[in-house]
């Protein structure tokens, strides 16, 4: 059986809420709803697979000091304002030849992250 993903969603915003409970209707992610903590290391230990926030949440560019110290965190940040999703995949390539990156690069843009909804590729 797959390992199941582990998302924290950050905040409590409507629209966090709303899809906080698609997520948990698909049965394919462990989810766990948190308040803002005081410091964002304290996240560090608790090893998530992707954070939801919302974009329009003030102080929220620590963050994104996350994906320097976890390797494969993905940052989902969504804006119900502005209607948009933007996405950061925290991994770090080393020692990367030219084809390799380019190799890279084809990869992320194949891959559909969400089936059957909006984003796709």
């Amino acid at each position: 059986m797959e390992k199941r993903q582990h998302i924290f969603i950050l905040g409590d915003s409507l629209i966090l809420g709303a899809l906080a409970e698609s997520l948990r209707r698909s049965g394919q992610f462990v989810l766990t709803n948190l308040a803002l903590p005081k410091d964002i290391r304290e996240l560090e230990p608790m090893k998530p697979d992707v954070i939801l926030f919302d974009l329009e949440t003030p102080h929220m560019e620590f963050i994104y000091s996350l994906s320097e110290s976890c390797s494969k965190l993905m940052l989902v940040g969504v804006s119900p304002d502005t209607n948009i999703v933007k996405v950061w995949i925290g991994q770090q390539l080393r020692e990367l030849s030219m084809q390799g990156l380019l190799a890279v690069i084809i990869d992320q843009l194949n891959v559909s992250l969400f089936e059957g909804g909006g984003l796709s590729r």
